[in-house]
């Protein structure tokens, strides 16, 4: 695999996120070369979850108020329920995700963060995983749901749960180290 040091990574969370979904990826892809920015509703930090209980802090290093999604190569949104939840009702992480979206740029999303990709119109039409709680979420916004380890449609790349995090870390360093150019369009 190509080094990727000249790739720039969002990480799109708040308060509520799970930690492994988090670090999991934050790790793989600094250790590919790729610099990799949290990115958060609010500065300082954000309280993580293992599960249903606290588990580590992460240092927010922007807020939304100081980032342009044309910055980066790539988006990451871990899940959490509360994480999830909370994201989707943030209009900067949707017009984010949104903006990423329009661009072709890959859009790595696990678990219950795949809610933001429903709230921001990008969901229908597409072939996806997630949590399974959310699968109904999905069919009604028009996707087609699967219960499989790592989904690739297009620029989404999604997963179910942190056993999946070596495939869908694969899967996220497979398409940032592939990516020439932009795309443009949404394949």
């Amino acid at each position: 695999m190509e080094q990727l040091q000249d790739k720039r990574v969002a990480v799109l969370v708040t308060d509520g996120f799970e930690q492994a979904e988090l670090f999991g990826p934050q790790q793989a892809l600094e250790e590919a070369g790729a610099t990799v920015d949290v990115i958060s509703d609010k500065a300082g930090e954000v309280q993580g979850f293992e599960h249903t209980d606290k588990g580590r802090k992460v240092r927010v290093d922007k807020t939304f108020a100081e980032v342009d999604p044309e910055d980066y190569d790539a988006v990451v949104l871990p899940g959490g329920v509360v994480n999830g939840d909370a994201m989707r009702m943030i209009p900067e992480a949707v017009d984010f995700v949104r903006a990423a979206d329009e661009e072709g740029m890959p859009i790595a999303v696990i678990c219950h963060g795949g809610w933001l990709l429903i709230s921001a119109d990008i969901a229908a039409g597409r072939t996806l995983t997630s949590w399974p709680s959310l699968q109904d979420d999905f069919r009604n916004a028009g996707s087609n749901w699967v219960d499989e380890e790592v989904v690739c449609d297009g620029n989404l790349i999604t997963s179910r749960k942190p056993d999946d995090i070596p495939a869908f870390n694969h899967a996220l360093l497979s398409a940032l180290g592939g990516q020439e150019q932009r795309a443009g369009q949404r394949p």
